[in-house]
């Protein structure tokens, strides 16, 4: 749920909204069906999935060869490969944006009528994974302006089946809306204003400074098609134009939100590998020698990046959070845990858990232990902490002066321990 389970601990719920919900219910599943041990596979199958579409979607607008080149870049492009590793709405709003992408082309293309109702339903799925794909709604009406050259496109029949198909697959969230907001859209508004205050904000450069980070070679090779394409003039094609309208309209929209992740670009890295596949392929004789020396680079990035976050994960914070774990496992009895992260404790633990309060003090800490006939543990580590230095501080005086110590992590016993009310 991203976020919105961290009030469930406390007997809060917020309006949830703001996340697009498909993701939370297709997990939700395999909890309800006691599956959580396949979970973890979710991501990287629906991943895998993708490269398949994506050779599809490379066949039908080019050819077989195009299709599978872009596959392969696809296929190893870091922020793909990353990202499908784990459990964010970013890999699946992808799938359906593919798929999105593929049923357009061959319904409004290949003349594919159920195709054109099935452009509507992924479309629709793909903003029910994530909100950003009403970004990708502009899109297709850009593309089919400039391809008829006026307006009369929306007279079709065709177009409002799959306008119709869309709405149909949205009515459930839409009636969500309007009992929990008053307002059909209120789920989608309520995501908008979130984008404004969570997570910070990076300047407009971002995406660009992590050029590298997020397509490796890839992203220099398709720089070099963007400028053959503009010298060879074939950017008049209706296959080149709607992948450049797809890239360029998308990443000027991320550039302009506040906040801003590497991943938040998932969704223009299919464009990006067709591009640069179809460019690769120009080069006939020398092509299978361009991809050998691509996939050297990008085994490279990808050891390299996997290096990096390994070595971001595996350290005192994260070994003394284990600890820290392991230890509240051996306490026995029903008891009651107290920290700034209470979902990450109770899952582990199967404990009732609580957050810090907002005044944090001796009187309003005693008042917790004092609502609750169970024993009381107050855990602090510094592993995915928000407390500013000197607020840890204060609560560690606290500790000391009031409580029992009950553990310390050797490696950094100042700000991973576990103390319990007498």
């Amino acid at each position: 749920t991203h976020g919105w389970s961290d009030f469930i601990p406390g007997g809060l719920y917020p309006k949830a909204g703001f996340r697009a919900p498909l993701l939370p219910y297709l997990l939700s599943a395999f909890y309800f069906l006691k599956l959580k041990v396949l979970i973890n596979f979710i991501m990287p199958l629906i991943g895998a999935l993708s490269v398949i579409i994506l050779y599809l979607l490379g066949k039908e607008i080019f050819n077989k060869k195009v299709g599978l080149i872009s596959s392969l870049i696809f296929a190893f492009i870091p922020l793909h490969v990353f990202y499908s590793g784990r459990i964010l709405t970013d890999v699946l709003f992808t799938f359906f944006v593919l798929l999105t992408f593929l049923s357009f082309w061959k319904g409004y293309e290949k003349g594919n009528k159920n195709q054109r109702i099935f452009f509507g339903i992924f479309l629709a799925l793909a903003l029910l994974s994530r909100y950003t794909a009403l970004w990708i709604i502009p899109v297709f009406f850009i593309y089919l302006l400039i391809k008829n050259k006026s307006f009369k496109f929306l007279k079709e029949r065709n177009l409002w089946i799959s306008i119709l198909a869309f709405f149909i697959t949205l009515t459930p969230w839409l009636i969500y809306g309007i009992l929990e907001y008053g307002n059909p859209l209120g789920a989608f508004i309520h995501g908008a204003k979130a984008a404004a205050y969570w997570g910070g904000t990076q300047g407009w450069t971002f995406f660009f400074s992590h050029w590298w980070n997020m397509f490796s070679i890839i992203g220099f090779i398709f720089i070099g098609a963007i400028i053959w394409i503009f010298y060879k003039k074939e950017y008049s094609k209706k296959k080149i134009y709607l992948l450049l309208i797809w890239f360029s309209f998308f990443l000027i929209m991320a550039i302009f939100m506040p906040h801003k992740e590497e991943r938040f670009l998932l969704a223009i890295v299919p464009p990006v590998s067709l591009i640069s596949g179809y460019f690769i392929n120009k080069f006939k004789s020398k092509a299978l020698l361009i991809i050998l020396g691509m996939i050297l680079i990008l085994f490279v990035s990808l050891a390299t990046n996997f290096y990096n976050t390994s070595s971001l994960y595996h350290n005192t914070n994260t070994e003394c959070f284990k600890e820290i774990t392991l230890k509240l496992q051996e306490f026995q009895g029903n008891f009651m845990m107290i920290s700034e992260n209470p979902p990450l404790f109770r899952d582990s633990i199967k404990q009732e858990s609580d957050y810090y309060p907002d005044t944090l003090n001796e009187k309003t800490l005693e008042e917790m232990t004092n609502e609750t006939s169970k024993k009381v543990y107050f855990i602090f580590t510094k592993f995915n902490s928000g407390f500013e230095t000197e607020k840890w501080k204060n609560l560690k005086v606290i500790m000391g002066e009031k409580y029992t110590l009950e553990f310390e992590c050797p490696k950094d016993p100042e700000v991973n321990w576990i103390y319990s009310a007498n």
